[in-house]
């Protein structure tokens, strides 16, 4: 069997096409589309019609991509910046009309789920109770689990590129010591209960997911990408404090040079240090592993576990939960 994934974050759209024999997501192709929403869409402001235009372009792409590698049709999800979106339902249906591809929001707390799925199995049982660490555009995930799904789980508006909007005037110069302190002051206040429970269940394993927190790894001297993903990575808090000075004292441009830090993701490096960094620090977490698994294999792996039917009922609750609709966009149709 092989099946197709599309991933709408805040930055890129992301398909996957795996084989799905032995119950293993095992890639077979991946492509990405650039598409910066997080740059244009302001904390809870709508997703305007020039960024609609080219998500439905990226989506129709990726669904004719996967149809060449021979996949069924994508499982199709956008993350925190449509799904906090004044007209996400706008934004869902245009994209369904205009592509047929069924695209709908996961609830950050299912987010969290499937993350840590994703993070279990590529741990393994041996791995023992496992607390999740996992930091997007939008939001920070949150969980802990002793089994195949977790215990406890929390979505928090802690994303790298929210926070960067909020706190760091959009990330491109250097921050002050004002900009830092009520930066922390934000995370450790929404942090607070959910790092007690952390604490209070005593993980004999932490994970660190995200394309945020691997860029953050190697920075912080974790090998990187190119030793393959079996390689073992992992982060210490005190090198993520050490990055968050180092980082906060440049520009974006001056960190774009810096290992692991990529060009697109330079201005929102420093928020995304800040929330790992304080993170560690309230849930007591010395060190986290850096896992290469994360929601698009969760999904996968929910998809393979429980069939067709369980991605069929994510899709009918995502529509149940979206506000009334508004009036279509009126976009120029997409070719081909």
């Amino acid at each position: 069997m092989r099946i197709s994934l599309v991933d709408v974050g805040s930055n890129t759209v992301r398909l996957m096409v795996a084989d799905a024999e032995g119950g293993v997501p095992l890639p077979v192709h991946t492509a990405k589309w650039r598409l910066r929403l997080s740059e244009q869409v302001r904390p809870g402001g709508p997703v305007p019609e020039e960024a609609v235009e080219r998500l439905v372009s990226a989506v129709a792409d990726a669904s004719r991509t996967a149809d060449r590698w021979g996949a069924s049709g994508p499982l199709a999800f956008a993350t925190a910046v449509v799904r906090a979106a004044p007209n996400r339902r706008e934004v869902l249906r245009t994209v369904r009309d205009r592509t047929g591809v069924p695209l709908c929001t996961l609830p950050g707390e299912v987010e969290a789920e499937l993350t840590f799925l994703g993070a279990r199995r590529w741990m393994g049982w041996r791995a023992g109770p496992l607390a999740l660490l996992d930091i997007g555009g939008g939001s920070l995930e949150v969980a802990f689990g002793r089994g195949r799904l977790p215990g406890f789980v929390a979505s928090l508006p802690l994303g790298a590129a929210r926070l960067t909007h909020e706190f760091l005037a959009g990330g491109q110069g250097p921050a002050s010591p004002d900009q830092l302190r009520a930066l922390r002051r934000r995370v450790r206040h929404q942090l607070r209960d959910a790092a007690a429970r952390i604490r209070w269940e005593g993980p004999r394993t932490a994970v660190a997911t995200s394309r945020t927190f691997q860029q953050l790894g190697r920075l912080c001297g974790a090998p990187p990408g190119r030793h393959g993903p079996f390689t073992e990575r992992r982060m210490r808090c005190s090198d993520l404090g050490d990055a968050v000075t180092r980082l906060a004292a440049l520009s974006a441009p001056e960190r774009a040079l810096l290992p692991g830090v990529s060009a697109p993701r330079a201005a929102q490096s420093l928020a995304g240090a800040v929330v790992g960094h304080t993170a560690m620090k309230l849930t007591g977490l010395d060190s986290v592993a850096l896992c290469p698994w994360a929601i698009r294999e969760g999904v996968l792996l929910r998809h393979i576990e429980d069939g067709p039917s369980w991605w069929a009922e994510v899709v009918r609750r995502s529509d149940e939960a979206a506000p009334p609709a508004p009036a279509p966009l009126r976009l120029a149709s997409t070719s081909g």
